[in-house]
């Protein structure tokens, strides 16, 4: 255990050996000899020779054995991993005895090979690697994780299932592993895992729960390009390929992949996602009529599947490939071998990483011939100049204003001023990661604005000029290139800027623009009914949410109205010294104030309520109003009016609730005038009208008032707009027929009404609740 405790975290042990990822066993040992020889403490005098010779024999242990290079290939496994630290569970009974938990209880038929679970346990990784393996490489590497546990049904029905993701899927790129629920609860908990199985894409580091059963592969494969970078691979057609190919101002190769068919296939989107730093990927339907002629242009063969790369040549390819199926593994290795452009420019610390490699060896060193502020004319001859390099010099340019710091450290490590750099050349050999060895071309680069234009004798001066320069940059490269050569000026540089990095508001302007377009592509897909419901949802909660305020707002200027009056009336009472004045307010019964004036009024209070319509309103109010001033000052009582062209449906509700139901006709004009005194707490009303039958005749009973609904009625009048039909006494004497009434007239026996309704003995009409007041 004190080993262990130890040993050193391995980096990349090809990058240590620097060997490559399909370098063979005498590759590797020929490498780790060599690298020992020089590395070893006591033949090196630097002081970081041991930890560098143990780092050095721990990558070719790694390498030299079969399966644990395998694991570090697959999956990124080193003996110094998680897994030397943290004890494992043993799973060794699952190959001695069964392959199946639920065999011990269901027999040895119950096994079956869609049941066998041992892939969970070969595929198990633990949280320390999930962490620090599968999310650090989602950057470029997608990974599916399966959350299972040993004694889970649901887990062994899903077994097949799984087995089939991981044959189709891992080939394309894509790591599969297994997360043990029980062993890692918190890891579990920390991923939002509710139950098992749970199948989890985790993608640029953020992961997401497929929440579907596992049987379906194309839902699978549909939920695993859905949470792609949006726009990952642009479509390209006949309208828009020639500002792709021509637009190399991101500095990226362009990969152009051609498919008869409508949607790309999952391993280029994958390997564009694992490249998009370094290349610009574009889809071609050559199905589709658009494409007819970028196909023709690049020579996309029919019946196959064509991958093209292009430089800043558009016109010629630096790469094709071509078959049914283009292998992931055929992919990289052609992007690998053309990830830069020909001219790249530093514009982030990984192209200087692949432009200008590290090699702290004179032997071999390597050389970068960075321009600094080179225009378009200088571009073309160093791009030229480029095409041609050895194989240990790389050209590149960098823009001044974008990468202040590398230019400020050049130029203060030679003693030059920053503002002459302007077209100049620094060859650099990178000996370290931040330190660099470098020397300046004596000579600028030369200019000439106008001799693309025609020929003269400046632009015979400017071609001597130019091939005098580039015969003495050939000459200093020749010399730095020799291993005993050393270099006149060396500088300590920060890492490079990203050009490509955007700030934090215009990252959230293109997260809403992609939002908004991923919704847009919604609506026109099977993801419509969901994004339709969604948006529905949202509209109505907004909706009732403003009505909730509206009312509420209308509710509160109602109180700070009263409120205020109050106030008024008691400074005025102050100021004049005299008894308060009561106030008689008439409210308007309507839908806001019902619950105000009826439902809600307490025990012992009464709503007196006056019906009217805008002809008569103003007439009847004021008479109204006269007529039971004399109350004001009784805490139990309310005064309010009805508009009976609005509320006509609710009067006809409350009268037919009353008289127990049937269908009953109300004429709105003939209820003005009609005075209901409700007791919302004991549920019942009385009603004045000058025709009713109470107030004609109010020395009789109410026994034979309201014996039926509706129908004829002796005075067409009499009653009608209620649905009453009255009945003549047998044993009064024949009554006269009634006189017209006046609209002045409708409430002179209101008074007398009053007084019995005080009394008592009024007749009172009950219902079982008060209806809804609906405003129109």
């Amino acid at each position: 255990m004190c080993t262990l405790a130890l040993a050193q975290n391995i980096g990349n042990p090809y990058k240590i050996l620097g060997v490559h990822r399909r370098a063979t066993l005498p590759e590797i040992r020929k490498a780790y000899r060599q690298l020992a020889k020089e590395w070893h403490p006591d033949k090196n005098e630097d002081p970081n020779a041991e930890s560098r010779f143990v780092e050095i024999k721990q990558a070719y242990e790694l390498l030299s054995d079969t399966e644990r290079r395998q694991a570090y290939d697959l999956y990124g496994i080193t003996n110094e991993d998680e897994h030397m630290y943290k004890p494992r569970h043993d799973y060794s009974q699952y190959a001695r005895f069964s392959n199946d938990p639920f065999e011990e209880f269901f027999g040895a038929h119950f096994r079956t090979q869609d049941q066998d679970i041992t892939l969970f346990h070969k595929l198990s990784v633990t949280a320390r690697h999930f962490e620090n393996h599968i999310m650090e490489k989602s950057v470029h590497t997608p990974a599916l994780v399966l959350f299972y546990t040993d004694w889970c049904f649901d887990c062994v029905r899903s077994a097949a299932a799984w087995r089939r993701l991981v044959e189709a899927l891992q080939p394309l790129g894509i790591t599969l592993a297994t997360v043990h629920a029980g062993h890692e609860a918190a890891l579990a908990r920390r991923v939002g895992v509710h139950g098992v199985p749970c199948l989890t894409l985790v993608i640029d580091k953020q992961v997401y729960i497929y929440k579907e059963g596992l049987n379906s592969m194309p839902k699978i494969l549909e939920f695993i390009r859905w949470k792609f970078h949006y726009k990952l691979v642009a479509n390209l057609n006949d309208n828009n390929v020639d500002s792709f190919v021509s637009d190399f101002e991101d500095n990226r190769v362009k990969a152009l992949i051609f498919e008869e068919r409508p949607v790309i296939r999952l391993r280029y989107l994958v390997t564009a996602f694992h490249y998009r730093e370094r290349v610009s990927f574009a889809f071609v339907d050559m199905t589709s009529r658009d494409a007819r002629n970028v196909t023709s242009r690049f020579k996309a063969q029919r019946n196959a599947d064509s991958m093209v790369l292009l430089k800043e040549d558009s016109e010629r390819p630096a790469a094709t490939v071509s078959t049914s199926e283009i292998p992931t593994q055929t992919l990289r290795q052609l992007i690998d071998a053309n990830r830069l452009l020909t001219l790249p420019r530093l514009s982030s610390q990984s192209v200087l990483e692949a432009a200008c490699p590290v090699e702290w060896r004179a032997a071999r060193r390597r050389l970068c011939c960075v321009a600094f502020g080179a225009r378009d004319a200088a571009l073309r001859e160093l791009r030229e100049l480029a095409r041609n390099a050895p194989d240990r010099l790389r050209y590149a340019y960098v823009y001044a204003h974008a990468q202040p710091d590398f230019v400020r450290a050049l130029a203060n490590g030679s003693g030059t001023d920053v503002s002459e750099m302007d077209h100049r050349i620094a060859v650099i050999w990178r000996r370290e990661p931040t330190r660099v060895q470098y020397e300046w071309l004596n000579e600028t680069w030369p200019t000439c604005a106008r001799c693309d234009l025609e020929y003269d004798e400046e632009t015979a001066r400017y071609q001597q000029r130019l091939n005098e320069t580039k015969r003495a940059l050939e000459r200093l490269i020749k010399r730095l290139l020799k291993p005993t050569e050393v270099m006149a000026y060396e500088a300590h540089v920060q890492e490079l800027l990203d050009e490509a990095a955007r700030g934090a508001a215009w990252r959230a302007v293109v997260k809403i623009c992609e939002w908004a377009e991923r919704a847009a592509l919604a609506l026109r897909t099977q993801h419509a009914l969901s994004a339709i419901s969604v948006l529905g949802t949202v509209a109505l909660v907004l909706a009732v949410g403003y009505l909730m305020a509206y009312l509420i707002r209308i509710e509160e200027e109602s109180v700070q109205k009263q409120k205020a009056e109050r106030r008024r009336q008691n400074g005025s009472a102050n100021r004049n010294n005299n008894e308060p004045q009561q106030e008689l307010r008439l409210h308007e019964l309507r839908a806001e104030k019902y619950n105000g004036l009826v439902r809600l009024m307490k025990p012992g209070c009464r709503t007196i309520v006056v019906l009217v319509d805008m002809q008569s309103k103003v007439q009847l109010l004021s008479k109204f109003h006269k007529i039971v001033w004399p109350y004001r000052k009784n805490k139990t009582l309310v005064f309010a009016y009805l508009c009976v062209e609005r509320n006509v449906e609710w009067f006809r509700r409350v009268l037919q609730l009353s008289l127990g139901g049937g269908e009953l006709r109300v004429n709105a004009r003939n209820c003005v005038g009609t005075v209901l005194a409700l007791n919302p707490h004991r549920k019942y009303f009385c009603i004045y009208h000058a025709k009713h039958p109470e107030c004609t005749k109010p020395h009789k009973r109410m026994s034979r008032m309201t014996r039926s609904l509706g129908g004829w009625a002796g005075d067409p009048e009499a009653g009608a707009f209620i649905g009453f039909q009255t009945e003549p006494d047998s044993s009064s004497d024949e009554a006269p027929d009634p006189p017209v009434l006046l609209q002045e007239n409708l409430l002179d026996g209101l008074p007398n009404w009053l007084d019995r309704l005080f009394e008592g003995s009024t007749h009172r009409y009950y219902i079982n609740y008060w209806p809804d007041m609906t405003s129109k």
